[in-house]
């Protein structure tokens, strides 16, 4: 568990196995102002993970932000099923066997919204992902619009991989595929960056990779370049 400012917290899990390479995984905890805990792409829930999120507060909000950061929640709403989940359309159609307490696709006085600020950013048939940023903290949170790995867990073919679709840090960006699927929504895309760029954020939070703590804006600018 590291605290990364006043009510955020990020917590690493175990790496998942994601078209050839190791996906590091990781998850975001916001305390909100009421002190309920809001939690971003849950990882792998353990003993000692649930004692470290409960010292912090009551878990109140799951978020699923795209259609691929899903694979724990089960565990997640077994342990606290007062607990509301919410995720994109695509993943709710995706995981029918779970029951969401909402759509982020859906404009809405979201209960966190006094502290946490949101975006959907779409504009691709394949990617569509809803982007959070804390206000408090001033911190961009997101799942995969944004990759940068170390490649520390990469042997060297999987780091030459990972170089050439453009997600190794420090020059990460979205990857290759997702990023050629915007070829026809580039203007719905842009639109999305603006919003982004118009918060004024200090720091940079993706599920995958080293988390970017200073000058964000600029890694975020240059990690769009291909949006120009």
């Amino acid at each position: 568990m590291e605290k990364l400012s006043e009510d955020i917290w990020l917590f690493e899990g175990h790496s998942v196995q994601f078209m050839g390479l190791p996906f590091s995984t990781r998850m975001t905890v916001v305390r909100l102002s009421n002190g309920d805990l809001w939690i971003h792409s849950p990882i792998s829930l353990s003993e000692t993970l649930q004692e470290q999120v409960e010292r912090l507060g009551q878990v109140k909000y799951l978020i699923a932000p795209n259609h691929l950061h899903h694979l724990f929640l089960p565990d997640w709403i077994s342990v606290y099923p007062d607990a509301e989940l919410y995720g994109t359309k695509e993943v709710i159609k995706k995981r029918r066997d779970l029951v969401f307490t909402g759509s982020l696709n859906d404009s809405h006085n979201w209960a966190w919204g006094s502290d946490i600020d949101q975006e959907l950013f779409s504009g691709s048939p394949l990617m569509e992902e809803c982007v959070f940023f804390h206000k408090g903290s001033r911190t961009l949170i997101v799942a995969d619009l944004v990759e940068n790995f170390s490649g520390k867990e990469f042997n060297y073919w999987q780091r030459v991989v990972a170089k050439g679709v453009g997600i190794l840090a420090p020059n990460g960006k979205m990857p290759l595929d997702w990023r050629l699927s915007f070829m026809f929504g580039k203007n719905d895309a842009r639109r999305h960056l603006d919003r982004l760029l118009a918060w004024e954020l200090d720091r940079l939070v993706m599920s995958h990779g080293e988390i970017v703590k200073e000058d964000a804006k600029t890694f975020l600018v240059r990690s769009f370049e291909w949006l120009v």
